[in-house]
């Protein structure tokens, strides 16, 4: 987990962000950033570079190489600083919370602003880097691609598919988004998998989730990652999250993203409520979606 950054920036000045700024554009260009350049990428003089670094590298927001050439890159704390930074410029976030979740690929937590928010900071790349970076569409094309552009790119798609989605379709409503940070709604209930629906109620959930698929489809999106996990469940019904892998409909694997997600949550309810949910057809429950006349009866046939 990466370690919470929020009290630092209390401590932090003008020039420190500055620097982290600097080492950011520096980064574009290679993992490390050669020291000699920080002045020009800071635009500090050198005497101000060394004591900005000394004072980021001990707060653990940069990271320092010296094999060849003296070099440093941000850490992921000190890419949770910046974003911070530009959220509290912007008066998005006054303060940071408690942990909401913790995963390998976001960092979750609640956020103290105006109203409830919760701020989710995107991990993909902070471990198991290959893996992600040759599964996700949009660093397949890219030879040489950081963590830091992994996981922008990962809040940036999942902002743009919110911000389309979002009221039509019951996702949490996005706030603000900045580099790999995503302020938005914050989500009241519990994940799918870790409630137990009265026997009543197991068909018109399955039905219902399936009813937002349908309609994120007909707003141009696939979720892509469908599955009990990313579904939260209330009294006021249910909301879908975790939309980083979504893909516009007219994407050349859409129909195949679409049939895995369906096959994934009538699977799910089918191996939880094996007596509620008998043999579904996920192939025409798919072909509903796509041809725009999906009806929940559809569920139960």
């Amino acid at each position: 987990m990466v370690r919470n950054v929020a009290e630092e920036i209390a401590g932090l000045e003008a020039e420190d962000f500055y620097l982290l700024s600097g080492v950011e554009q520096g980064m574009r260009f290679s993992e490390y950033v050669d020291r000699d350049k920080l002045p020009e990428f800071s635009r500090l003089t050198p005497e101000e570079v060394d004591y900005r670094l000394d004072r980021c590298e001990r707060r653990g927001l940069l990271k320092r190489k010296t094999i060849q050439y003296e070099g440093y890159r941000l850490s992921f704390e000190g890419y949770d600083a910046l974003a911070l930074h530009t959220f509290a410029e912007r008066e998005t976030v006054e303060g940071v919370g408690a942990p909401l979740g913790v995963g390998k690929e976001s960092d979750v937590y609640e956020v103290h602003s105006y109203r409830p928010f919760a701020l989710k900071f995107h991990r993909e790349g902070y471990t198991e880097f290959r893996e992600v970076n040759r599964e996700r569409e949009y660093t397949a094309d890219h030879r040489h691609v950081s963590w830091m552009y992994t996981a922008r790119k990962a809040a940036e798609r999942e902002y743009d598919a919110l911000e389309t989605l979002y009221p039509t379709v019951s996702v949490p409503r996005p706030v603000d988004h900045n580099r790999h940070a995503i302020v938005m709604e914050r989500l009241d209930g519990v994940e799918l998998e870790r409630s137990r629906l009265e026997p009543e109620q197991v068909v018109g959930v399955m039905e219902l989730v399936l009813s937002e698929m349908a309609t994120a489809y007909e707003e141009g999106y696939v979720h892509a990652d469908m599955s009990e996990y990313n579904v939260f469940i209330n009294s006021d019904g249910i909301t879908i999250f975790d939309w980083p892998q979504a893909v516009p409909i007219d994407h050349e694997n859409s129909v195949e993203l679409l049939q895995r997600d369906v096959e994934n949550i009538v699977s799910y309810f089918q191996r939880k409520y094996p007596a509620q949910v008998d043999a579904v057809d996920t192939d025409r429950i798919t072909n509903a979606i796509r041809d725009g006349t999906f009806e929940t009866s559809l569920a139960k046939k």
